[in-house]
């Protein structure tokens, strides 16, 4: 035991480094995945499909290595980095302008259920066991086949069901209720204390008439407001910091 720290072990590979390398080769890896990330898109990083997410990993696994491994050559991993990201750009572009090739690239959504009936040959084609396909099912709240009219297995490997007419939840106009469509969705007018002016500027909100707003729930500091939230009614949600004002007034009104 006394042996295992020795000079031979202090002096071994297993303590030395290269500090300002390595530090150096993650700080420009770190910015050129950034900078990557940015060019490849939001879909590339929502991963819709098998080919999106194999990129993904393939690109961080690429970042990794140039990283942490200073055997790899710094340069070399760059390249084929970037490359790598040229090739997938190029393969994005030229499936949106090709609908066989964005065939070949990302697949095609496969019927599962059709008419209330599955579809035995579509099954084994995308190797799904039943187990599975039930399973899908309960994610989006149905348990028996039965109450399914259409279901697709979509390229990126999630279920999209069509109810049965019968079992489709009631809509507003099923039951005559409003059906006008709201100016705006609920928006964030205070964060942590601040105004959010750019949302306060779309909806032609002045601070005059947020601190009226406030004042009916008895807030007259705005630090005193944690979040706020103004709703398509026009009324306004509130999140007070302290605990005995929440309870009045984390309520919208």
């Amino acid at each position: 035991m006394e042996n295992f720290w020795d000079s031979n072990f202090l002096e071994s590979k297993f303590w030395e480094t290269n500090l300002w390398e390595m530090l150096f080769r993650t700080t420009i890896s770190f910015v050129v995945l950034l900078i990557l990330a940015r060019l490849l898109g939001k879909k590339q990083l929502s991963q819709l499909t098998f080919f999106h997410y194999i990129t993904g990993i393939t690109i961080g696994s690429t970042a990794a290595e140039i990283a942490a491994q200073k055997e790899t050559s710094f340069p070399d991993g760059l390249v084929s980095l970037v490359w790598w990201s040229v090739l997938t750009l190029l393969a994005s572009y030229i499936a949106m302008k090709s609908p066989k090739w964005r065939n070949i690239i990302d697949g095609s959504p496969t019927v599962i259920i059709k008419n209330g009936e599955i579809s035995v040959q579509a099954l084994k084609s995308v190797k799904l066991h039943m187990s599975d396909l039930m399973m899908m099912l309960r994610e989006q709240s149905v348990y028996s086949i039965q109450d399914v009219h259409y279901a697709i297995l979509e390229t990126n490997g999630q279920l999209s069901i069509l109810k049965k007419p019968a079992e489709q939840s009631a809509t507003k106009q099923d039951v005559n209720a409003d059906v006008s469509i709201p100016e705006h969705i609920p928006t964030e007018v205070v964060v942590d204390g601040k105004i959010v002016w750019t949302t306060m500027e779309e909806l032609n909100l002045t601070e005059e008439s947020l601190r009226k707003k406030l004042k009916k729930k008895n807030i007259t500091d705005l630090n005193e407001v944690f979040y706020a939230q103004i709703q398509p009614n026009g009324s306004l949600y509130i999140c007070t910091r302290t605990p005995d004002k929440a309870q009045k007034n984390d309520k919208t009104g």
